[in-house]
């Protein structure tokens, strides 16, 4: 097959971050990542991936805002060409640091809420943060920054959705990301306690829609729906290797940002390779391309040029094959698999007794057992990569 150049850059920084999120996507293993990139690596990669035909870049942790080399990063991007989005919780933010950034030509910040209320904000992440992302929100603002929010969505937090926008409108923001949860890395873990069930999932969508209805252009809104709730999966990066192109703290390059899980492939390294024999030469990044991978019912199935099959790493993680069909497909014979799921969050949430609208944001009822979930946290992940298990009785707080 003919293969395109990688437009999209993600440049994951580090994997250090002040925030325990139950929900976060980076790796359970974290803790076994090697060391940082040096400021010099970093900038070797951002040339060579320009060179290659990237245009977008993402820079991400953990909290990129950690790297005390951010403005010179931020600074090469833009001498090179790219349009630069930083995607920050906001903690490390200060008003020296955004002016470095605006003059640095830095173009964009999507800053992260958990919830409208501090209560549940900082309960969804073990960290004291709603005021400070307040303030940091004020900050975008005030450098003119396209205000942009990010709110991951799942079964705590999805009748709050009328709060969050009202919070959004509040703060002057222009775009709003309503992402519900993909189960993999942190969330993974605790899929059980935070897919929502249908019902909350059709209220929560229907209070997006009313509010665009009423809003119009001055707010644009996205809900992304789970997987878990759709009958064909969604065409992951476009195809594995096909526009997206990942690198870790550590310097491993991933089709995918998740894509380190994926048994039997050995993922290069850019202290070892160049972004362009990594490309289109390493057998990690050609594996899962075109459609010679493929088994039935994708092989023959007409809709395999549209959805590539699927998301490989949610194949492998539901099925133990990275090369089966996804199972949110309704055709794949693992179907059932989510179908199962979902029945036991609806069960779960039935006897919780949040399978109703919420008596309102912060109220503490709608976490059940707060006690069972596994927040994100580095001796938990050190315990995963060792095999001893991350199951959340007594490790429900994220300490540093």
């Amino acid at each position: 097959m003919s293969v395109g150049p990688p437009l999209w850059l993600l440049a994951e920084l580090t994997y250090r971050c002040p925030l325990h999120c139950v929900f976060c996507s980076n790796p359970t293993e974290f803790a076994a990542t090697g060391a940082e990139l040096a400021t010099a690596d970093w900038l070797r990669v951002l040339r060579e991936a320009r060179a290659l035909g990237a245009v977008q870049l993402g820079l991400s942790g953990g909290e990129p805002l950690a790297r005390d080399d951010l403005e010179p990063i931020i600074a090469a991007a833009h001498s090179l060409g790219y349009y630069i989005n930083l995607i920050t919780s906001g903690v490390g933010m200060t008003e020296e640091r955004i002016r470095a950034f605006k003059a640095a030509g830095l173009d964009h910040i999507q800053l992260s809420f958990q919830d409208s209320s501090r209560e549940l904000n900082d309960f969804l992440s073990s960290t004291r943060t709603f005021e400070l992302k307040s303030r940091v929100a004020a900050l975008i603002r005030q450098y003119e920054y396209p205000m942009v929010l990010n709110v991951v969505l799942h079964r705590l937090n999805i009748d709050h959705v009328d709060e969050i926008l009202a919070m959004a409108e509040r703060i002057g923001a222009e775009y709003v990301e309503l992402a519900n949860t993909q189960y993999y890395g942190w969330a993974w873990l605790n899929r059980d306690h935070l897919l929502p069930t249908r019902a909350q999932l059709e209220r929560a969508e229907a209070a997006a829609q009313r509010v665009r209805a009423r809003l119009g252009s001055r707010m644009q809104i996205f809900f992304v729906v789970p997987d878990y709730f759709e009958t064909r999966p969604k065409a992951c990066m476009n195809g594995l290797g096909s526009v997206f192109l990942a690198v870790t703290p550590d310097g491993t390059a991933l089709p995918c940002h998740a894509a380190r899980m994926l048994p039997g492939l050995t993922f290069p390294n850019v202290l070892e390779s160049d972004l362009r024999s990594i490309w289109y030469e390493s057998e990690a990044f050609n594996r899962f391309r075109g459609e010679g991978w493929m088994k039935e019912p994708c092989r023959s199935c007409p809709e395999r040029h549209k959805d590539h099959g699927g998301c490989r790493c949610q194949a492998f993680l539901l099925t133990g094959d990275a090369a089966n069909t996804d199972p949110v497909c309704d055709l794949s014979p693992h179907h059932h698999l989510v179908t199962e799921a979902v029945a036991r969050a609806e069960r779960a949430a039935a006897a919780a007794g949040n399978g109703t609208p919420s008596a309102g944001p912060g109220t503490p009822a709608v976490v059940s057992r707060p006690h069972e979930l596994v927040f994100r946290d580095h001796r938990i992940s050190i315990a995963v990569e060792h095999g001893s298990g991350a199951t959340a009785g007594g490790q429900a707080r994220g300490e540093s």
